[in-house]
């Protein structure tokens, strides 16, 4: 079996590792017993297990560590311990940002600045273990959450944190808790398989969406089949060059603002290790020089609104018009925030 066609071993992100540390942590300080394997429930209901590789506590708090797996994936922080340090006091349930984890310095991410780079998703994970085993164990759902990454900071000099002004680490990440890896070839074959089987079920819209919340909303959005639903993730120009020689009656291209903002540029590979924004060329489109100075996509539309989003729906059916040349398929683009609301549509 060749490289191109073996099946990629799955992992896990670094959101759903700090999850299974911090439930080891309470499973400690609130159970009583050190645990060699923790299990914990991700969004889409996988449940997967974890490995406890090292775990500590004092009268008030606790601590476990996992070594991140993250599969076949080419994921720089494959192999780094993360660490969570649960103590137990204050209000609530909050975040802190130990050592290798970043701190958010400048705006338009979704954590706000000041805060540990934590994001949403891990944190919604984090608090619903605590608040699982603080009913299990009768206890208050009072605690602190530190998580840590060894090296992190190093680790950190090879992505885009620098940029974005994360400091002092690497970021908490994940959406779905797995890490998907990817050959090209391998997920763009599968991309054109998806195009077969709606064209062989005589299925005359189909959607090609970057992420879980778009395909959610775009699928709602014009009440399309699952056959419908391309796994496009960031090769949009896999998908629509295949469909020159491959037409459908029509096309909708669904993502959040970073990856439209790049296809409205010209990019047909999304990923961000592989494309970029170019803040000059969108404040020109936008008339507005101060974006040149930003730091994220988001940045411009929390400030700018749909006033911004609409243009770049439109810049990018342009995009998507050019790569489906001379094809009698007509296309759409639906623009979707972190929450699953539209906030740009544009359609031939």
């Amino acid at each position: 079996m060749n490289n191109e066609t073996k099946v990629l071993r799955r992992g896990w992100t670094t959101g759903a590792c700090a999850t299974a540390a911090t439930k080891a942590a309470l499973l400690q300080l609130w159970g009583g017993a050190s645990v060699e394997e923790v299990s914990i429930t991700l969004p889409r209901g996988e449940t997967p297990d974890f490995t406890i590789v090292e775990a500590s506590n004092g009268a008030d708090w606790a601590e476990a560590a996992i070594i991140k797996d993250a599969g076949d994936d080419p994921d720089v922080t494959h192999g780094a311990t993360i660490r969570a340090k649960v103590s137990l006091g204050g209000t609530g349930i909050r975040f802190a940002a130990g050592n290798g984890v970043g701190t958010v310095t400048k705006p338009g991410l979704p954590i706000g600045v000041g805060e540990p780079a934590i994001n949403p998703v891990p944190r919604q994970l984090m608090r619903d273990v605590v608040l699982e085993l603080a009913a299990q164990f009768n206890e208050e759902p009072c605690v602190e959450i530190e998580i840590s990454i060894d090296n992190g900071a190093e680790i950190a000099l090879k992505t885009w944190n620098p940029r974005l002004g994360i400091v002092g680490g690497l970021s908490v990440l994940g959406t779905t808790g797995v890490v998907r890896p990817f050959s090209c070839a391998a997920w763009i074959a599968s991309i054109h398989r998806g195009v077969d089987v709606a064209r062989a079920s005589a299925i005359h819209h189909v959607a090609g969406c970057t992420g879980a919340t778009s395909e959610r909303v775009v699928r709602e959005l014009y009440d399309l089949p699952s056959e419908a639903m391309l796994d496009m993730g960031d090769f949009a120009g896999g998908l629509l060059k295949y469909l020159r020689t491959h037409p459908v009656e029509r096309i909708t291209i669904g993502g959040g603002i970073g990856k439209m903002v790049k296809l409205a540029q010209g990019a047909v590979d999304l990923h961000s290790g592989r494309s970029q924004v170019d803040f000059e060329r969108l404040a020109e489109l936008c008339s507005a020089p101060d974006i040149a100075e930003m730091n994220t996509a988001l940045e411009v539309y929390e400030k700018y609104g749909e006033n911004i989003s609409s243009k770049v729906a439109h810049e990018a059916l342009k995009q998507v018009r050019v790569q489906l040349r001379d094809t009698e398929t007509k296309a759409g683009v639906v623009i979707i925030n972190r929450r699953g609301d539209i906030i740009g549509r544009a359609s031939e």
